[in-house]
């Protein structure tokens, strides 16, 4: 089941193809939401295992199209995790400094290290999608960024770092839903942008975007997840039970005491 939403390298995606509604993947809401508190539970004892054993490095990656959810999903996911272990990094619009170095430079910076977990919300791939639909770069200079993304995230891998990747997939009316909810509810009245209507008209030129990332950028080293994200519900526990698979995979042990530690009493 952790696998049900995997792509694998070179396939072909198509998202209209793809199902967003997570009521197709399971059925009892109340029940998918104990088994993501159980798998919760879990994630921070793993964590606190790997921030301990200082050895590894694993790194989640988070995009979406407007209202996707990325920030719900991280706060979901994290609750309740030793903060010491756990770096969340929002990549922005790039500042001039960060423009004045190669698109990675800054995504590298934020590379976590051992022991740590990192979280992109948003990342290098920004530079493949946004960039390529309002034209910033020229084509001849986003396209080789496929190739050049994937021999870092090698680099990445090879020097100890697990990287899972995922794209939470909604439909174009479940935006539209959670874009009128944001200014009909005074609450959510901060979330709105008149941006995002313009995004919005953007819908099929980012799906081709989209669809050609995860199949040029999916690799054995990298996998993309394809999460259908229209119930926060099921997003959060599709994508949990990912996490904590992979972690149990990995196995981070407590790391012995320095020394022997029998009869040593603390006055």
């Amino acid at each position: 089941m952790p696998h049900t939403h995997k792509l694998e390298p070179n396939q072909a995606v198509s998202l209209s193809s793809i199902v967003a509604d997570g009521k197709e993947y399971h059925s009892n809401r109340k029940q998918a939401e104990k088994e993501f508190r159980d798998l919760r539970k879990e994630f921070r004892e793993l964590q606190a295992r790997f921030y301990a054993e200082d050895k590894r490095k694993l790194l989640l990656v988070f995009q979406a199209m407007d209202a996707g959810g990325k920030d719900g999903t991280i706060r979901s996911i994290t609750q309740g995790v030793n903060p010491q272990g756990v770096i969340i990094t929002s990549f922005k619009a790039p500042s001039k400094r960060e423009l004045a170095h190669d698109f990675l430079w800054r995504v590298h910076m934020a590379a976590p290290a051992r022991g740590m977990i990192g979280i992109f919300n948003r990342s290098h791939y920004e530079d493949v999608l946004i960039v390529r639909v309002d034209n910033l770069v020229p084509e001849t200079v986003w396209r080789p960024r496929y190739e050049q993304i994937n021999n870092f995230e090698a680099l990445l891998s090879s020097s100890g770092t697990t990287i899972l990747k995922f794209y939470l997939h909604i439909s174009k009316e479940e935006q539209r839903e959670r874009f009128q909810e944001r200014i009909d509810i005074p609450e959510k009245n901060w979330k709105f942008s008149f941006g995002d209507l313009d995004k919005r008209k953007q819908w099929d030129d980012y799906m081709a975007a989209y669809e050609e990332m995860l199949q040029r950028t999916t690799t054995a080293a990298a996998p993309w997840y394809v999460i259908p994200s229209n119930q926060n519900w099921y997003r959060n526990l599709a994508i949990e039970r990912v996490i904590v698979n992979t972690l149990r995979q990995l196995d981070p042990q407590y790391p012995p005491p320095e020394g022997d530690v029998t009869g040593v009493v603390v006055t």
